[in-house]
């Protein structure tokens, strides 16, 4: 078997004197969802937060790619993030209120040096009908879209990078019941086409039946099955 595309091994995450993720362990392989299942407080998204290096572990393993990242400095950790992209809770809260949904697309593009002033807007473009969106969408703020026009506009962004991993954080258990099939369904669609893999947040668990390959529970910062 090929190497996983994300390896977690005995990781701990801390704060002060509170052990939010106590010797957490898993696998992901590239175009497999597993999901991270439990109620909320179990160390879930802390979980998720140490494997984008955006809360460093106080112990503990993240490998991926073969790359061991919780000793890495920034500046080598820097060429990886793009690889590995966020999609929150709150599509509003995720997009700035100032700000165009197209330049909220660039902005990962620019941020990485990537943006190409002639294709850059066909591939914000692009990225809109990717994930169900009319490009023209583009010219709106996050406030004049509905909830799930908005959280596609942020996987939009999440795809900009090129990721292989998307780390969703509980991405549907804001929205309406009535468009949370769709953004499930686009996600499907998205991984069948890239091959992402998907660390995949949520308490739901009739969501987790739905979306994942495997599943995780969590109980008070430790694994208790999966």
């Amino acid at each position: 078997m090929s190497d996983p595309l994300l390896d977690v091994r005995d990781l701990v995450v801390r704060y002060g004197q509170v052990t939010a993720v106590d010797g957490v362990s898993f696998s992901l392989a590239a175009g497999e969802t597993l999901a991270l299942n439990g109620p909320s407080g179990c160390g879930k998204s802390s979980t998720a937060l140490a494997v984008l290096q955006l809360r460093r572990p106080d112990s503990g393993e993240v490998r991926f790619e073969g790359r061991e990242l919780t000793t890495l400095p920034e500046p080598e950790l820097r060429p990886l993030r793009p690889r590995m992209q966020p999609v929150f809770q709150d599509p509003y809260g995720s997009l700035s209120p100032r700000h165009r949904i197209r330049d909220a697309i660039a902005e990962p593009l620019k941020v990485q040096g990537r943006w190409d002033p002639e294709k850059g807007p066909a591939r914000v473009a692009e990225l809109l009908d990717r994930v169900g969106l009319d490009p023209a969408y583009g010219d709106r703020r996050p406030h004049e879209l509905s909830g799930g026009q908005c959280q596609r506009a942020g996987i939009a962004r999440a795809l900009a990078s090129d990721p292989r991993l998307l780390v969703l954080d509980e991405p549907v258990s804001s929205l309406d019941p009535s468009v949370r099939a769709g953004v499930l369904n686009l996600l499907a669609d998205l991984q069948d086409d890239l091959g992402l893999g998907y660390l995949f947040i949520c308490h739901d668990r009739a969501v987790v039946r739905h979306v994942a390959d495997r599943v995780i529970e969590m109980r008070e910062g430790r694994v208790t099955s999966g």
